[in-house]
């Protein structure tokens, strides 16, 4: 490839013919501004914050869409070039919700950061924002439009990404929003919660619902017993929001904290995702021997179980009929649990931390009842998370590491790698293998299945069969393997299907990140499992006791009735 040599703030530099100014100046180490820009989307040049001066032009070049011209000198540090980007973000400011001690990104908002980075004290400009009613109209996401600065990154998402067309832009120029179609409700528009609208929104424009108040609440009920649930990407995130490196593995200090803070039992999601592999194991193979429906789809994310409600109904006999391993512990908190230790099961209050706020809808879906209660009562995100531990005080960093509390704290690594997209189908290829033949599985690691890809496949012998398989992550992705499916080109056993980019590590509740803090999410989800005692879920002891002393058999009745659901065609909306 053609080298192109050009100076930068006195620097020179030689890049790859095609780079822009953004990306040449970072391999010496110098920081531009950006505010539309993100590393992960397409170049917009749309805010020009990140403006810079180039010799022999009498004007500005946006650095993020600019590509490097041969001997061309580049200043971004000029007197001119800094007044033009205080003008730039006064501009933004006036028409921009300025309440920021009580905006939920007050404090990691990058617009406010670039406003203290450029000395912005006061607006030069008329302030022209229209302080519009706040949209929480929906169990899962909150849009305040007088936040937005139409930068289009949820946009790209939700239409690029995502593949689903929730918001867009509406009107042009000066009358140019962001909103949802003839501006209903999102709860009124085919949004499947997924939340990656928030993930890359850069100000507090939109964000999950709050259910931290309703946590305190319980906690301070004495007639309450409160049982916390924690999912296997939350350990390898939060620390992020603690000043700790990406991949951090926090899982005791979270137990730690949450016990400090008056849950009456710390569980972990893991557990029920080690019985959602026995229950969608022996699904599939139930499917395989009597001609039942295949390919057969995971059903464990619920954003993408919104998205094939929405758009692909005619397909929803695919899916698993297991439920989330979020809903397996609901119902198995207020049946088994409350039965073994005595507890009415009216007073229980289960509270569920995940990384995803299509988790929120979940949990109020009206057959997410079958124990006679409620499964779940509260879903906070990670984030969330993070600011009940900044709330209480505790310095979490400083905590000693403690272990879940039994009898659902007893997990296995297939059970933590569920956070990484093809983690549910490589825990569930170790358990089918070994059910089938009765054989030990010498090489449990299916690295072809793993990563960050939007599509990835395999085959594997089981016994007799050869068991071709599917991963795909990203709902745009999701839908490309309906379409083969519908055209009958997808000669799968099995399909993985997860809502978001990377799976669970990315998360629409999870810290904000790139996708090469994924990675790091995913190379530590990886490390628990090869850390982890036991490395297959139907080798997890407590599972079996399950089974035993209560559930009976896999597919049997009271598995059925209390672990398994049905899902609806919502392609009217």
């Amino acid at each position: 490839m053609k080298k192109i040599n050009v100076n930068i703030n006195g620097i020179d530099v030689v890049v790859p013919e095609g780079t822009t100014i953004l990306n040449a100046a970072k391999k010496v180490h110098i920081d531009i501004p950006t505010l539309c820009y993100h590393p992960d989307q397409k170049i917009k040049g749309s805010c020009r914050v990140c403006i810079v001066e180039v010799e022999g032009q009498s004007t500005f070049s946006a650095a993020c869409c600019t590509p490097v011209r041969n001997g061309m000198r580049i200043k971004t540090n000029t007197k001119k070039v800094r007044e033009a980007r205080k003008t730039i973000l006064e501009l933004i400011l006036a028409d921009h919700n300025c309440d920021c001690l009580t905006c939920i990104r007050n404090g990691n908002c990058e617009l406010q950061i670039l406003c203290e980075e450029h000395n912005i004290d006061t607006i030069s400009f008329d302030k022209v924002v229209k302080l519009l009613p706040i949209n929480d109209k929906n169990p899962a996401i909150v849009r305040d439009e007088s936040k937005c600065i139409k930068c289009g990154r949820c946009v790209e998402v939700c239409n690029e990404v995502q593949g689903i067309g929730a918001i867009y832009n509406i009107n042009r120029s000066c009358e140019m929003k962001i909103g949802t179609a003839y501006d209903k409700e999102l709860k009124n528009v085919k949004c499947t919660y997924c939340g990656q609208c928030i993930n890359v929104c850069p100000v507090g424009a939109i964000y999950e619902k709050s259910n931290i108040d309703e946590v305190w609440q319980a906690l301070e009920d004495d007639n309450k017993h409160v049982v916390v649930q924690m999912a296997p990407a939350v350990r390898v995130s939060l620390g992020e929001k603690f000043g700790m490196q990406p991949g951090s593995i926090v899982t005791g200090k979270i137990v730690s904290f949450l016990r400090k803070i008056g849950f009456d039992k710390v569980f972990d999601t893991n557990f029920t995702a080690d019985l959602t592999i026995i229950e969608e194991g022996n699904e599939l193979l139930h499917r395989i021997n009597n001609n039942g429906k295949l390919p057969m789809i995971t059903s464990c994310s619920p954003g993408w179980i919104r998205f094939i409600e929405y758009f692909y109904p005619e397909l929803l006999d695919h899916l698993s009929t297991c439920k989330s391993p979020q809903q397996m512990f609901g119902a198995l908190a207020k049946t088994y649990y409350a039965e073994k230790f005595n507890i009415n099961p009216e007073n229980i209050v289960v509270v569920s931390i995940m990384p995803c706020t299509a988790k929120k809808a979940e949990a109020l879906r009206e057959e997410m009842s079958d124990s006679g209660y409620q499964d779940i009562d509260v879903v906070l995100t990670t984030r969330e998370l993070a600011r009940l531990i900044k709330q209480s005080r505790i310095r979490i960093e400083e905590l000693k590491e403690e272990d879940f509390d039994s009898p659902f704290g007893i997990t296995t690594g297939a059970a933590a790698i569920f956070g990484a997209t093809g983690g549910v189908m490589e825990a569930a290829l170790r358990t089918v293998y070994e059910e089938v033949t009765g054989e030990e599985l010498k090489n449990i690691d299916f690295k072809n299945l793993r990563g960050i890809n939007g599509f990835k496949e395999g085959t594997v012998k089981v016994g007799e069969i050869d068991v071709k398989v599917a991963v795909v992550n990203g709902l745009k992705n999701a839908r490309m393997i309906l379409e083969m499916i519908k055209q009958g080109k997808a000669d799968y056993h099995f399909i993985e299907v997860m809502c978001c980019p990377g799976g669970c590590i990315g998360g629409g509740g999870q810290p904000r990140g790139t996708n090469d803090i994924k990675k790091k999410r995913i190379e530590a989800i990886y490390k628990v499992d090869i850390q982890s005692a036991i490395r297959k879920s139907h080798d997890n002891p407590v599972i079996k006791t399950l089974y035993k002393e209560f559930l009976t058999k896999p597919l049997g009745y009271k598995s059925h009735k209390l672990l398994h659901t049905h899902y609806k065609d919502r392609s009217d909306i």
